[in-house]
């Protein structure tokens, strides 16, 4: 057996089940203030955590609160740390590993802009209504897709339209929520938007 074989096998053989890369994708209740995404990426910068995807948006406007999604990648041992660690900065309200606790529904949403002419254009938009995507802008020469799914369908329908003229991509990241009774905002029994906003909602829905 050839040295760098004997090698492999026998670092496979050391190799604990804690040492497997898992991704997770995790939630967290931040107060909506200045500096908070800078502290949560600070957190994983400095010591070398990976962030795959992430995004933030305000969910509690009563209660000034933001909730982040991030993805992120790193063995049992990491992942834990990396929890531990946003437990800890103080304008976190709540930490949830939605990969462990349970079913989850998860999406993101990817705008795909696409040039071609002819056949190319044809295959295009036959792509486009298998993935069930839609055109959200065309000109004689391009179009711009849109596609929501999970991130393995938006990576598979970019990949599919590489060859047909691919030319930017903007994604927005993994937003994700448990299934099931429990929420992350209503544990406190804290509104999740006052009147006036539901108000402001309703209007701006209609017209």
């Amino acid at each position: 057996m050839p040295a760098f074989a004997r090698s492999l096998q026998f670092r496979k053989s050391i190799m604990s089940p804690n040492d497997t890369i898992e991704t997770h994708t995790i939630s967290v209740l931040v107060d909506n203030e200045p500096g908070v995404l800078a502290r949560v990426i600070g957190l994983f910068s400095g010591r070398g955590y990976n962030i795959e995807s992430l995004t933030v948006a305000e969910v509690d406007p009563a209660g000034k609160r933001s909730r982040i999604t991030l993805v992120t990648s790193g063995t049992r041992m990491i992942i834990e740390q990396i929890k531990n660690q946003l437990d800890r900065l103080v304008p976190v309200h709540r930490v949830s590993d939605l990969t462990d606790e349970g079913a989850f529904v998860e999406r993101e949403l990817a705008l795909v802009k696409v040039v071609g002419t002819g056949d190319t254009r044809i295959e295009a938009l036959r792509i486009c209504d298998i993935f069930r995507a839609r055109a959200v802008d065309s000109t004689l020469e391009s179009f711009v897709f849109e596609v929501t799914g999970s991130t393995e369908k938006v990576n598979a329908f970019i990949g599919l339209m590489q060859p047909l003229g691919l030319t930017d991509v903007s994604r927005t990241g993994v937003a994700a929520i448990a299934r099931g009774e429990e929420g992350m905002l209503t544990s406190d029994g804290s509104p999740v938007l006052d009147d006036s906003r539901v108000d402001n909602a309703v209007h701006a829905a209609g017209s």
